[in-house]
């Protein structure tokens, strides 16, 4: 039996979790750091690379504890390379190329975006491509249509704000907390999400791009021509964030399954942040079923970061014969799927 040890730390989650070679789960602890960012609005780099240092030494015990296992049963140590914010990538790799070199393990680094497409393999191992994926979290947004297991191809991204972004932007301003993604989205349940119309950017011009910058900025001009009285009416205010996640959940669904439509593929998976939204996934299993698509969701501690996904990844890698030097270093722009 292999065991993989899998290290996240590509923004402010400190995560380490243990798999196995038949992508049994282990153990997959996660240390928030949100209650130290809350005060903020959003995430201070400094602040988070400084827990990351803090916390990683008791997740990574808890982690052993949790699988019943010593370093010394791990086999191969994988860890988040990019991208992320380069102080947290950083603390993570540190802690990754010190158990790899202290006892002698083969070593791997992750993409953080093929991550996310791994977890669906921790619940649905025989899940095979093609598919078209959704990847929607606080700092990306992106259609990849993945036609095998490391053979991606970028069908579309956001030109500005990723979704998530936008959720705690618009949570910001209003005062509403951070972060921004679940509290709109309980904020929403049973509210008039048709109150009022908003269009993402690019919504209908006929690219798999996406635009959540305009969006943003159209609910808070609405809300900036309200009254005062009607700023404190607290059921306006969910109905306003409500038509804003409605505007926001349309887009994504409807560019997926064109892209679906584009690639003939019969199979969607979705994964990141954002994927955790309960409109969102209610949306895109209601269009799946009149569609008779196959519609895939990590369970929602599988859509946050965490390390058991990119050990699934490692784990992929590493059985193609990959490896990484101990001079692998951290790249906060690293992309899924190269440009050029």
């Amino acid at each position: 039996m292999i065991h993989v040890l899998g290290i996240d730390t590509s923004c402010d989650d400190s995560c380490v979790a243990i798999i196995n070679d038949e992508h049994k789960i282990l153990s997959n602890v996660v240390s928030s750091q949100t209650e130290f960012h809350r005060h903020f609005g959003g995430i201070v780099p400094e602040v988070a690379s400084r827990k990351h240092l803090e916390y990683l030494p008791s997740v990574l015990d808890q982690a052993l504890k949790d699988a019943h296992l010593t370093l010394r049963d791990v086999d191969l140590v994988t860890v988040t390379q990019g991208p992320g914010l380069l102080g947290s990538l950083l603390l993570g790799m540190c802690l990754a190329k010190t158990i790899a070199l202290v006892g002698d393990k083969p070593l791997l680094g992750v993409n953080h975006l093929e991550g996310h497409l791994f977890a669906i393999r921790l619940e649905y191992p025989e899940i095979q491509p093609p598919f078209v994926a959704l990847i929607v979290s606080g700092g990306h947004t992106e259609i990849i249509a993945v036609e095998d297991w490391g053979k991606y191809y970028l069908l579309g991204s956001t030109r500005d704000d990723a979704a998530g972004e936008a959720y705690d932007k618009i949570s910001k301003f209003l005062n509403l907390g951070y972060p921004g993604g679940p509290i709109i989205d309980h904020l929403s349940e049973g509210a008039q999400s048709n109150r009022f119309h908003f269009s993402a950017g690019l919504e209908d011009d006929g690219t798999l791009d996406f635009s959540f910058s305009g969006l943003k900025t159209a609910v808070v001009r609405c809300y900036s021509r309200l009254g005062e009285e009607e700023k404190k009416d607290k059921e306006l205010i969910r109905d306003l964030v409500a038509s804003f996640q409605e505007s926001a959940v349309r887009v994504l669904v409807n560019k997926t399954f064109r892209a679906l439509e584009m690639k003939g593929f019969s199979q969607i998976v979705v994964g990141g942040g954002v994927a955790a939204n309960r409109h969102l996934r209610r949306k895109m299993k209601e269009e799946g079923e009149k569609r008779g698509v196959r519609v895939f969701f990590p369970s929602l501690s599988l859509c946050t970061d965490n390390g058991a996904m990119i050990a699934a990844c490692g784990l992929f890698h590493w059985k193609k014969g990959e490896r990484d030097s101990w001079d692998m270093e951290p790249d906060p722009r690293l992309p899924l799927v190269s440009t050029e």
